[in-house]
């Protein structure tokens, strides 16, 4: 699939997968990295080391410096791809150095997926 690089790099891992927009403050604990959003399709569930698929962000600019904490904590995702990045996401993949691809049709893609981020070449595919 064929997007845009947000921030370049590259990683291969495990998918996981929101179909509900993210919110970094207050929704993903940048010590552990486990999703604590209450409702939230991904509550209870860790990011850490894993290719972080969602539409969008969501919330206060204070989720940039939660996305640079858990990449500090090393606890953040291997990757970044979503539909559409909005500046709160942007920045902080910016700040941790987190490779991030968006315009991807991310209803192609299912937690679980092994998949090859290129941000570089604006690339996902299954590994």
């Amino acid at each position: 699939m064929n997007g845009r690089m947000i921030n370049p790099g590259k990683a291969k891992a495990e998918a996981i997968v929101s179909t509900e927009p993210i919110g970094f403050y207050g929704g993903i604990d940048a010590k552990t990295g486990i999703v604590i959003e209450k409702g939230h399709q991904l509550e209870g569930q860790c990011v850490t080391g894993k290719i972080l698929v969602f539409p969008c962000g969501k919330g206060s600019t204070v989720g940039s410096y939660v996305i640079y904490g858990l990449h500090k904590n090393g606890v953040g995702p291997a990757a970044i791809v979503n539909a559409e990045t909005e500046t709160i996401v942007a920045t902080g993949v910016i700040l941790a150095g987190i490779p991030c691809v968006d315009g991807i049709d991310i209803e192609q893609i299912k937690t679980g997926d092994m998949l090859n981020v290129d941000a570089d070449a604006g690339t996902v595919d299954n590994a």
